[in-house]
């Protein structure tokens, strides 16, 4: 099998040659909404995104953040957002070299992605800042709720647009609703405001076409069966301090996961080479028997090159020994 061929086996519940990392298969579209937004110098010097949002890429940070105060954030008064929000334009950008980077991909051997990040709560805190986000969540819902409708409306023509210009495979939605503790929000507030336009960006997603996978490297379990109801196709990120066994058990293998090995418990000094082969034979002796499941640290890489390099050996041993060994009854 090549790549995508073993993806599409094990996320329709079929026997791959291996048990690996799901984006060892994506190839990532450059699109101009990523391009003027996310590829800010990394010289820890002040950019301003398309909405306004301050933000900086600290040397050595594995990528930018917001750097929000008092003075510069976009929306100062959540009773007039209306006033103080200018919502950026997708239609008047160009989107050419975005079309010939997709032509060039090969379909039959990779999926074709298009990385959109900002979803409806970073967006929010984006705008706002955290503490006055989670403080207006919950003291002016219907103010959230008509903000969030109008970043809603902006992401679905961005992914419209999107599924036009470059027909991808994959929309790779971004959107972390927690910490490694809990959620930001009490589950039934998160219900409330952002799981029916959640759902609607999802639907859009879908009717292009498209695979929608959500990135959220944090703590879901309580809302694991919405995302199902939502249509999340795969939960990218999935940190092992979620009960997956139990989210498999609940989702009944209807929420195929990418994650689930303990990058920061391996990423560290001072660790043995065997120490980090267990943890990566842990994660695929616990996860891969309960649904479609692809083994990876939920950020992507470990950040210390030699831990990573015994991850990824491992992955491709281990993970294809225990496809052999573990044939799957389709």
């Amino acid at each position: 099998m090549n790549l995508r061929e073993n993806v599409m086996a094990v996320l329709n519940g079929k026997q791959p040659d291996y048990y690996g990392d799901l984006m060892n298969a994506v190839e990532f579209i450059f699109d101009p909404v990523f391009m003027q937004d996310a590829m800010i110098p990394q010289d820890g010097s002040e950019h301003v995104d398309s909405w306004g949002t301050v933000r900086i890429f600290l040397p050595g940070a594995p990528g930018p953040h917001p750097h929000l105060t008092k003075e510069n954030i976009v929306i100062k008064d959540i009773e007039k957002w209306e006033e103080q929000l200018v919502i950026p334009s997708i239609q008047d950008l160009d989107w050419s070299a975005a079309r010939e980077q997709s032509l060039s991909i090969n379909r039959e051997e990779k999926l074709a992605c298009i990385f959109s990040p900002g979803g409806l709560f970073e967006r929010s805190h984006f705008l706002m800042g955290m503490e006055n986000a989670l403080m207006n969540y919950l003291e002016y819902p219907e103010e959230m709720k008509a903000l969030l409708r109008k970043i809603a409306d902006y992401k679905i023509e961005f992914i419209r647009k999107a599924g036009e210009e470059c027909h991808p495979d994959i929309i790779f939605y971004h959107d972390d609703w927690g910490t490694k503790q809990n959620l930001f929000l009490p589950p039934q507030v998160w219900r409330e405001i952002i799981k029916p336009l959640q759902k609607e960006i999802s639907d859009a997603i879908h009717e292009a076409g498209m695979i929608y996978m959500h990135h959220a490297d944090c703590i879901c379990q309580p809302i694991v069966e919405d995302m199902v109801e939502i249509g999340i196709d795969i939960w990218q990120g999935t940190i092992a301090q979620n009960d997956i066994v139990e989210i498999q058990r609940i989702t009944k293998g209807n929420l195929p996961m990418v994650g689930g090995i303990d990058g920061p418990k391996i990423d560290i000094e001072n660790i043995t080479e065997e120490e980090i082969r267990a943890e990566v034979r842990r994660a695929i002796d616990t996860y891969c028997p309960g649904g479609p499941f692809f083994p990876s640290i939920p950020n992507g890489i470990c950040f210390r090159e030699w831990n990573n390099s015994i991850v990824m050996d491992e992955l491709e041993s281990y993970g294809r020994e225990y496809a052999q060994k573990h044939p799957v009854n389709c």
